[in-house]
């Protein structure tokens, strides 16, 4: 247990499993579409750097990435829990309330992969910023933006006092840590602090973005339903509170952080901004309401566009995060997931046009599976033979997924897609099999016809992503499909997180 008194942590980690809300959304879905795709688990059990072996890290979430100046992305968790931690939420031992890794990985179009740890011992992440976790004094104290000047790691948190109902918290203030070993140790004292003792201080999550001199901190209350404030710093000041002004709707000003007025619109939760040099634009991705949005501006101060949905609570229940990856660049937005049931974070992309409008939007219907009923296959999806809809905690993201299982014969699963013809597609499937799977595939093929494209797989362990390039030919519309010959006894294939694409 790292040191620490055992009922201590154990008394702890029952209140957070019972009371956390960072995660844990209203039970409330939209019929929103997503149009981001998703490109691979970064952290818990069949993440591509297997966190919980490489480091203890089992269940995880938010993902608060910043480029560390020197080749390396820093990326900040919050609560995180060892090898008795079982979805869903927080739970278990090991309770850390932050944890940091590195990744030098530079192709983010296969996932993201980590390299290395800040850790107490050789094979485990350690806590960065240790907090009481005793509810009503001190819960956890939680990472929320991160930025390098020079050599010198900065990153923002939050104290929280007490988890209330989904959607609401208290904190004691927010501040500034900062390091100069690349995030190994981290320095609180003598950094800037915004109390909160009567819960309106409106610069207690924030998000940094380092740009012409200085450095920004937008930022919101504490929970996840108010507006979004703008203060700047020069970057060579960060630590010298006094030294920050703050955007009253006009000009920038000295003295309180009472002066700042909204430059965001709420609800604004778990905010994560960037300027983007290639469009000479600041995009912000944050959840709004249940799901995730995105929003461009040409200045910070706004004002921003209309938002629009990248995920939807309806494809990726309990939706939060949304942490924009540094290295995005061209079309593609790379950005860190986190969802409260599965309680790890994922990578996801989107396609943007020059004006950050999404484009080339995922064109497969209930994607992950989330929007099923019940147990049966259901419109958009359906079977030939024996499928359904596993609805439970077995997804590779989320909590259902799809299935083909039978004895003899062949089955499978499959949605009609409308495609543009003539034109270039990527499908990327998730799956995993029974041990004596010796014949499956997945691909695209015409309606009610023949197969276009489709990849041949045999016996798949943890779930892997399958990827199987197409031209739409003469087809207005295609049938995406998973299936399988079960002709070697009882067999099953498991699908989840479709996406098909236009190819750039």
């Amino acid at each position: 247990m790292s040191g620490r008194a055992t009922k201590v942590l154990a008394a702890a980690a029952a209140a957070l499993t019972m009371t956390a809300s960072l995660g844990a959304v209203p039970a409330t879905a939209t019929t929103a579409p997503t149009p981001a795709v998703m490109v691979g688990k970064i952290t818990g059990p069949g993440s591509q750097s297997n966190t919980h072996t490489a480091w203890g890290i089992y269940g995880t979430d938010l993902g608060v990435m910043w480029d560390n100046g020197d080749g390396e992305i820093l990326a900040a968790f919050g609560d995180t829990f060892g090898n008795t931690w079982t979805p869903p939420g927080g739970n278990g031992n090991d309770w850390r309330s932050n944890v940091l890794l590195r990744s030098s990985d530079t192709d983010l179009s296969n996932g993201m992969t980590f390299d290395s740890a800040a850790t107490d011992s050789p094979g485990h992440a350690k806590e960065l910023i240790p907090s009481l976790k005793v509810d009503g004094v001190e819960m956890t104290v939680i990472p929320t933006a991160g930025v390098s000047v020079g050599t010198r790691q900065y990153m923002a948190y939050m104290s929280v006092r007490h988890w209330g109902p989904p959607g609401e918290w208290d904190t004691n203030y927010a501040a500034i840590a900062y390091s100069d070993d690349n995030g190994e140790n981290w320095v609180t004292t003598g950094a800037p602090t915004w109390d909160n003792p009567t819960g309106d201080n409106k610069f207690q999550m924030g998000a940094f973005v380092r740009h012409g001199g200085y450095v920004y901190l937008f930022a919101t209350p504490n929970g996840r339903n108010d507006d979004a404030f703008l203060a700047r710093v020069p970057e060579a000041s960060v630590l010298t509170k006094s030294a920050y002004t703050y955007w009253n709707g006009s000009a920038w000003v000295s003295g309180a952080d009472t002066q700042a007025t909204p430059v965001l619109d709420g609800p604004v939760a778990e905010l994560s901004v960037r300027y983007d040099a290639e469009r000479d634009l600041w995009i912000t991705v944050y959840m709004r309401g249940t799901d995730i949005v995105l929003r461009s501006a040409e200045n910070p101060t706004g004002p921003w566009s209309a938002p629009q949905v990248i995920v939807s609570d309806a494809d990726h229940p309990g939706p939060y995060g949304g942490f924009i990856h540094p290295w995005s660049s061209g079309d593609d937005l790379y950005f860190a997931l986190s969802q409260w049931n599965p309680y790890n974070v994922y990578l996801m992309r989107v396609s943007l046009d020059a004006d950050a409008n999404v484009v080339r939007p995922n064109l497969v219907a209930d994607p992950s599976f989330e929007r099923q009923p019940g147990s049966g296959a259901s419109a958009p999806w359906s079977c030939t033979g024996n499928c359904g809809v596993d609805a439970s905690i077995w997804g590779f993201s989320g909590d259902r997924n799809g299935f083909v299982r039978y004895n003899s014969g062949w089955h499978d699963l499959h949605q009609e897609v409308a495609v543009t013809p003539g034109t270039d597609y990527v499908l990327t499937a998730w799956l995993r099999t029974s041990s004596n799977n010796d014949n499956g595939f997945v691909g695209v093929r015409a309606v009610g016809g023949p197969p276009i494209a489709e990849t041949n797989f045999a016996s798949v362990g943890p779930w892997t992503r399958f990827t199987v390039p197409f031209n739409s030919g003469g087809n207005t519309a295609v049938e995406v499909f998973t299936g399988v010959w079960t002709d070697n006894g009882d067999m099953w294939v498991q699908v989840d997180d479709y996406a098909i694409v236009e190819a750039p």
